[in-house]
């Protein structure tokens, strides 16, 4: 099972992490507010204290650029099967649309937090695909099949989006 882990610092830490360990698959990004690594591997990660994730689906390569997108959704105990369900037979229509390179969908070991991360050519082609009628599809039949399972309360508060920049170190 592939595994994703992320850790946060500044930038010039996580560079040295980076080149301490240039034989994994780490990724490093960052925002205005803040720099991360991601670590894809299928054994042990590299990094002291990470938040840890399981791929439920992946596609596509993180390389070292683009335009990510991480949408946070916090899911409750109880709706967990729903979401990975949900996600598990998604459409796949996101790949392709113009721009996309990359998507996983994350599944927390110590959190209640979903990530579905995205990786596009750029912002431009993100903000395309939102406002695709593949992008209104998709999530009009997600709130389709949550309102068919009135009795299950799936989120634990509202999701929330991070977007960062790939780096080439």
């Amino acid at each position: 099972m592939m595994n994703v882990y992320i850790t946060v610092g500044t930038l010039g830490y996580l560079k040295t992490i980076k080149a301490k360990n240039s034989q994994e698959s780490i990724a490093i990004m960052e925002n205005d507010d803040t720099a991360l690594l991601l670590h894809e591997t299928e054994g042990e990660t590299v990094f002291k204290e990470p938040r840890k994730y399981e791929v439920l689906d992946s596609s596509g390569s993180i390389g070292i650029e683009g335009f990510v997108i991480f949408n946070n959704i916090p899911v409750t105990d109880e709706g967990r099967p729903i979401f990975e369900y949900r996600f598990k037979n998604r459409s796949k229509q996101i790949e392709n649309e113009p721009g996309f390179i990359a998507i996983r969908v994350l599944r927390p070991l110590s959190s209640n937090t979903y990530i579905v991360l995205t990786v596009w050519e750029n912002e431009t082609a993100f903000s395309n695909w939102k406002n695709s009628s593949s992008f209104k599809g998709a999530h009009n039949k997600q709130a389709e099949e949550i309102g068919a399972q009135p009795q299950h309360q799936i989120f634990s508060s509202p999701s929330y989006t991070t977007t960062y920049t790939l780096l080439e170190v």
